[in-house]
């Protein structure tokens, strides 16, 4: 079905042209990965993955990002593809012993942290020899996103479907504790400071704040309408929520935790594919995947319905412009390598 996309507001010029770096595009329709220069806002490459390439997770030095291949709903990927962003290739695929990987995180130079659906596991990859070096299991349904808190040495995974958090002991590889946060418990973010994470309950409408040390929940809020997706700035000053049913980005003040500013994302989409995940969300673009630039100038959020990328100035609080990528955009990634 043809797909209609009406803009709310016509933005020219608005976007910095002096941002630099690479923004990682994950396209799950087309099976591929977009690197956008942030300074001319184009492509200079697309990269093929394998099925439905959900989350990016890049290396510190912005030579390598590792996307997570999820697959289709008929069927689970279960491989990492890993890419050469300086070189503007794919180096390698990595097959893996479980399925349906999806939340992805580095957690040093050599190793990254995977979700696998499909097996209700937490796996540590060394991505240089392939091997998956640990196994643990969440003991919960759809482990969909991780997030990893050096400041105790835990990973924290939203379980969708149980609506709630495995806390992960990588040290000593097991499940230290289950938090029951919310339905739809999806969206995972650490605070800028390390000591905070911030879930995003999508089916509950709501937020919950982690002590990643002390493992209680101390602060719960509202975020409507499906919130699905959470993101800190690196300045410490505002967490990003996006909110797929609604097609706007809440703006929270990372400290006191109140709501800043809504952030319309100023698209509609009139009519879409029936094959698009994201089918009973009215109009809205769906904003998922969420990317702040290091600067914590700039956001860039994924409107997967849309097939667009919204730029957010956090500066002033509003649209700043668009980047358009493949087919239903999600999973975000940034690198400052030279090319």
């Amino acid at each position: 079905m043809f797909k209609k996309i009406v803009f709310l507001a016509l933005l020219l010029g608005s976007f910095s042209y002096a941002q630099t770096g690479t923004l990682i595009v994950l396209n799950k329709s087309d099976d591929t990965a977009d690197l956008i220069d942030l300074t001319s806002k184009k492509s200079m490459a697309t990269i093929p993955t394998g099925d439905g390439p959900h989350e990016v997770a890049v290396s510190k030095d912005g030579l390598l990002g590792v996307v997570t291949n999820y697959g289709r709903a008929s069927w689970p990927g279960s491989s990492l593809t890993i890419i050469d962003i300086p070189g503007m290739r794919d180096l390698k695929t990595i097959k893996l012993p479980y399925g349906a990987p999806h939340g992805i995180e580095f957690i040093d130079r050599k190793h990254v942290l995977v979700t696998c659906e499909a097996d209700k596991k937490l796996i540590v990859v060394n991505i240089v020899n392939g091997n998956v070096t640990k196994a643990i299991d969440t003991d919960q349904e759809t482990s969909h996103m991780v997030v990893y808190a050096p400041i105790s040495k835990r990973a924290f995974v939203a379980n969708i479907r149980s609506g709630s958090v495995s806390v992960i002991d990588l040290e000593n590889e097991k499940l230290e504790k289950i938090i029951k946060t919310g339905a739809g418990a999806e969206g995972v973010a650490l605070s800028a400071n390390g000591k905070e994470v911030w879930i995003t309950n999508r089916g509950a409408d709501t937020v919950s704040i982690i002590d990643a040390s002390s493992l209680e929940i101390t602060k719960e809020f509202a975020s409507e309408k499906f919130p699905i997706r959470a993101k800190a700035t690196r300045d410490g000053k505002y967490v990003l929520v996006s909110n797929a049913q609604t097609g706007d980005v809440n703006i929270f003040n990372a400290s006191s935790k109140e709501l800043v500013k809504t952030i319309s994302m100023g698209i509609t989409v009139e009519e879409k594919e029936a094959s698009r995940l994201f089918q009973d969300f009215d109009k809205s673009p769906v904003p998922v995947g969420i990317l702040v630039h290091p600067n914590s100038q700039y956001a860039f959020v994924a409107n997967t319905n849309a097939d667009i990328i919204t730029i957010i100035d956090l500066r002033k609080l509003e649209v700043a412009g668009r980047l358009t990528a493949g087919k239903e955009p999600d999973g975000l990634g940034f690198s400052n390598a030279k090319q």
